[in-house]
């Protein structure tokens, strides 16, 4: 009497165990709770991410500083860190009446047509 007593406790407690597991496990494949799980994950990577970019940013100053020292450069303080206090002027490009009339060589078009074995 006792033996089918806890055997049947046992199954008894086997059955509630498993039923509570794959309602768990079904409650974490929902689409809410992996759209919510996505979510979370994004924003921590985002957030490594702004962390790294600081800390890159941190290092490029420190390095430009480090630079600066070694080159002897004057630096304006007036400047904003990290920018030049006059950026270098680039030369404008040529106008296209500069440049001349636009030309194009057909000649090569029909050695084309024939060689590709289509026409």
């Amino acid at each position: 009497m006792f033996r089918r007593a806890f055997w049947f406790t046992t199954g008894a407690a086997a059955g509630v165990w498993a039923t509570t597991k794959v309602q768990r496990t079904l409650r974490g494949l929902a689409p809410d709770s992996l759209a919510v799980r996505a979510a979370d994950r994004a924003v921590t990577a985002g957030q490594r991410v702004r962390g790294f970019a600081l800390d890159v940013r941190a290092g490029m100053a420190q390095r430009e500083r480090e630079l600066t020292e070694a080159l002897g450069i004057e630096r304006d303080e007036a400047a904003a860190p990290g920018r030049a206090a006059h950026p270098p002027q680039l030369p404008s490009p040529p106008h296209r009446a500069e440049l001349g009339p636009v030309t194009r060589d057909t000649s090569r078009i029909s050695e084309m047509r024939t060689t590709d074995g289509v026409g």
